[in-house]
């Protein structure tokens, strides 16, 4: 499942479907300018170049011309570039761009023929299934960048098996989402957010109580780890865990205390539209929704999950990198043009600021993430980023959503939520043998 929801539905808004969270998009690729066409790379890490120059160190480095990869809203397209030419202007190294309309097809296909690039631009939610399959590569020992640099969730992201295999630059996760026009102050607790659905929710003058795409465990991960729940996680004796009492206890939460309060469909069109067309207190997503509360001119507010009696919530977090690709592994000037590239960009305080404050990018640098100097609204995201941890990595969750969704589907259609759950966990070992 592609972790990428600011590309998957930022455009998309209300009218997001199942095919785009599950990253089924097209298959061509489309220059955003700056790479004249080229949208790859050969994959040679040697030299493009015979110039050279200084280094800090007072050593000689070739320049070196890299390609890099990305896939973007429209809107965000534009600071790309900018970003681009900036580091282009400053720097020895060339760096060349290209939007790619379906990543994975692209890196899958090119990255094996030697005609990826040196680094291409994901949530960190690949980065098993790549490591194992040869598609990236560990850069610790060539990275020039203290990792403390950025908060702890990111710096775990970016690892795998205590390999470096890229650099993290923001973040995304779901938080609560109110109207200010009904909610006078976004509550601490899911009691106090229960009475204001309560006394708003009124489905049938088309008004609810909250808003949030319940068939997908993504959406529902911050209240299945709750109470020490979880999906999916490699490091612990029993890796899969939806079947677990803990988790059962989070999702029956769920349904005791949020599905009462919503609309009757759990996809995310009709979830996402309630709160975007102003029918809804409270809505339960992402960075890449507010867009389309912006163009409807929702006047809403960005908070923290609240906190459910006994439990802690702790959404899922994804963190968005430039992975180092295989076209990096054997070293040479190209490697380098990337290392710096990527170096440059995970550590500019201002271009995730510029970031935050123009398309509401949540930055990962703990000197803005604990400096209140935030946007109010990505202030929020940021603060549930921080009760959050990172999807796992393994290859193996791939194979937990789609069982977690169909049980998530009947425990919001009534169904017994324990039976739902045992049944999932069933099919995800079965998936697994």
């Amino acid at each position: 499942m592609a972790l990428n929801r600011r590309t998957l539905l930022k455009n998309l808004g209300v009218a997001g479907s199942a095919a785009a969270l599950a990253g089924c998009v097209g298959v061509q690729e489309s220059s955003s300018g700056e790479s004249g066409g080229d949208s790859g790379s050969s994959g040679n890490s040697g030299s493009s170049s015979d110039e050279t120059t200084e280094s800090s160190a007072d050593e000689t480095v070739e320049a070196g011309t890299a390609s890099v990869w990305y896939s973007l809203p429209e809107p965000e397209i534009p600071g790309r570039k900018s970003a681009l030419e900036l580091f282009n202007e400053e720097s020895k190294h060339t760096i060349k761009g290209s939007d790619i309309s379906d990543m994975r097809k692209k890196t899958t296909s090119a990255i094996p023929a030697g005609q990826g690039p040196q680094s291409f631009e994901w949530a960190h939610d690949w980065a098993g299934d790549y490591y194992q399959r040869g598609f990236v590569v560990d850069q610790s020992d060539q990275v020039d960048v203290d990792l403390d640099v950025f908060t702890s969730a990111a710096r775990e992201a970016i690892q795998f098996n205590g390999n470096l295999v890229g650099l993290p630059h923001d973040a995304e996760t779901v938080a609560l989402v109110y109207n200010k026009d009904i909610v006078d102050e976004p509550p601490e607790t899911v009691a106090d957010m229960v009475s204001v659905m309560e006394e708003y929710h009124d489905p049938d003058n088309n008004q609810y109580g909250l808003g949030m795409p319940y068939a997908d465990g993504y959406f529902l991960s911050a209240w299945a780890h709750a109470f020490g729940g979880y999906y999916f996680d490699d490091s612990a004796d029993e890796r899969i865990g939806v079947a677990l009492p803990e988790t059962i206890e989070g999702v029956q939460f769920t349904v005791d205390n949020f599905v009462p309060y919503m609309p009757n469909d759990p996809a995310y069109e009709p979830q996402a539209a309630a709160f975007a067309e102003g029918n809804a207190a409270f809505a339960i997503n992402g960075p890449w929704y507010l867009s389309t509360l912006n163009d409807k001119g929702v006047n809403y507010g960005v908070t923290k999950l609240p906190t459910p009696e006994g439990g802690s919530p702790k959404p899922f977090t994804g963190i968005t990198m430039w992975y180092f690709a295989k076209a990096m592994e054997e070293g040479g000037a190209d490697a380098a043009a990337g290392r710096s590239f990527i170096e440059w960009y995970a550590t500019n305080e201002d271009l995730a600021l510029k970031s935050a404050e123009e398309q509401g990018s949540i930055p990962v640098l703990k000197s803005l993430v604990e400096s209140g100097d935030l946007p109010e609204n990505v202030q929020g995201f940021s603060e549930a980023v921080q009760q959050g941890q990172p999807m796992p990595t393994h290859p193996d969750m791939g194979k937990v959503w789609d069982p977690v969704k169909a049980a998530l589907t009947k425990a919001f259609n009534g169904k017994d939520v324990k039976k739902a759950m045992e049944t999932a966990d069933a099919e995800i070992r079965s998936n697994l043998e």
